[in-house]
């Protein structure tokens, strides 16, 4: 019944796909991170398997707080990646060569099936999925607050590999050794994928500013003046003193803080944009010898939470293109479940 739904699910989203890291802000429900001395019974035994690094199976027992944190974070992933089918979504029938619409196609379908490992990497957690979905279609869950910009330009949609694809492979590469075992294991194929759409985007964008017009190239350099500080929001904010980030990395559902996965990017990026001949919008980014990092300046933060509120560019058409897409979609699912009764019915005569 899984590969059914699966199935259904993907059908049912084309209706949107031909026309167009992921998890901020997760509550852990803990105030304060618990010592040692302080766990007790099976709490104590099972942080201890997870400091020896024992992964954590669907059958084996967890606290509540972990179990609700990971299907927060699980559920908030898989909605980014349908939500971030959009933006690209919209620019399929105006690529500007077969191949890039072959392109295209292809990293907005492996989009979707990321959204499909998510959704059931979160199932073995005890939640139902038509639940999650209904929670991201009334406004109550979250999704990655970068898929509120609007892409307009093609250029954007070169910028969304390099940037945003490639902030995610930095975000997610270390969830494959996080401690939930249907999670991490999920994690493996997305990251190759990822790697994928991150490598066509700068090719992409290397097709426009070292083999293209003047004209392009100044479209690149609008589009990462658009796209730079929101690719930086993505992270989250400094997480420093944060009971909910103490306690994910106490857990090992997440690894690194959002501080040095952000430092990771800049560093990877900038001489990627330097080789590319575009400017970072920065005027306070420099190398920092004495920390061997690039130093950068201060995110706005208001922007952010304000985008994450629902006030974004683009909140209210997103929510409302996937409501519409699933409304559309639903006489697919309807007749595949019908298909499937009636076939359970013919084997029980």
């Amino acid at each position: 019944m899984t590969a059914l739904r699966n199935v259904c699910f993907a059908f049912s989203q084309t209706v949107f796909k031909e026309t167009n890291m992921y998890a901020q802000l997760v509550e852990t429900g803990v105030k304060q991170v618990k010592t040692a001395d302080q766990l007790e019974g099976r709490e104590q035994t099972f942080q201890r398997r997870i400091d020896d690094g024992v992964r954590i199976e669907a059958k084996d027992w967890m606290p509540d707080a972990y179990r609700k944190t990971l299907v927060r974070q699980i559920s908030q992933h898989a909605h980014s990646e349908i939500v971030g089918m959009l933006p690209e979504g919209n620019w399929i029938s105006r690529a500007p060569s077969l191949k890039r619409k072959a392109i295209l196609l292809a990293k907005v379908q492996d989009e979707a099936g990321h959204g499909l490992y998510l959704y059931s990497a979160a199932e073995t957690l005890g939640v139902s999925r038509d639940d999650l979905i209904d929670d991201l279609h009334a406004g109550r869950a979250k999704y990655s607050s970068i898929f509120n910009y609007p892409t307009l330009s093609w250029a954007d949609i070169g910028m969304i590999g390099w940037l945003v694809d490639g902030s995610a492979i930095i975000n997610q590469i270390p969830l494959c050794r996080c401690s939930y075992g249907p999670y991490a294991r999920a994690m493996v194929r997305v990251c190759k994928e990822e790697s994928f759409h991150q490598r066509q985007g700068y090719d992409l964008l290397m097709q426009m500013c070292l083999h293209g017009t003047p004209e392009q190239k100044a479209m690149v350099q609008d589009s990462l003046n658009r796209w730079w500080w929101p690719a930086l929001m993505m992270f989250g904010p400094s997480d420093a003193d944060s009971p909910n980030s103490a306690q994910s990395m106490a857990w090992k559902i997440k690894l690194f803080s959002n501080d040095e996965l952000r430092q990771k990017m800049v560093d990877q990026t900038v001489p990627q944009a330097e080789y590319l001949g575009l400017t970072v919008p920065d005027p306070e980014l420099k190398w920092n010898a004495e920390r061997g990092h690039y130093d950068f300046g201060e995110i706005d933060w208001s922007e952010f939470y304000a985008v994450l509120k629902g006030n974004g560019p683009c909140n209210r058409e997103r929510l409302a293109a996937r409501v519409k897409a699933h409304e559309d979609g639903a006489w697919v699912r309807d007749a595949l479940v019908a298909y499937a009764d009636k076939q359970a019915e013919r084997k029980a005569a």
